[in-house]
């Protein structure tokens, strides 16, 4: 997993969502594609998705459950998980989580 992007343009002004408990910046690749980088400090959220979203655990421990399931399936640093385009899931953290989202 690489730790850093490089040649990439930073929307400057934050996306703040949840009343703070998860925070991001969007960064703009050379080609166009678009991710968001961010954290989400302890609790518990559901997140709907526009476009289909994979979501990368960089640091901490997160619990989801996508839109539809019963179970929740725990992740940490280095691992993903996909979400379809029209749909939710929600997630759970008990320590501050760092994440990428790539969309599309």
């Amino acid at each position: 997993m690489s730790t850093q992007f490089d040649q990439v343009s930073v929307v400057k002004k934050s996306n703040v969502y949840f009343d703070g408990k998860c925070v991001s910046h969007n960064i703009i690749f050379a080609d166009g594609s678009k991710k968001s980088v961010g954290v989400i400090f302890p609790s518990t959220l559901k997140f709907n998705t526009g476009a289909p979203e994979i979501m990368e655990v960089v640091s901490g421990v997160c619990k989801v459950r996508l839109a539809g399931e019963q179970e929740w399936k725990t992740y940490s640093a280095g691992d993903q998980f996909s979400i379809v385009g029209d749909s939710s899931f929600d997630i759970e953290t008990v320590e501050t989580l760092d994440y990428v989202c790539s969309f599309g």
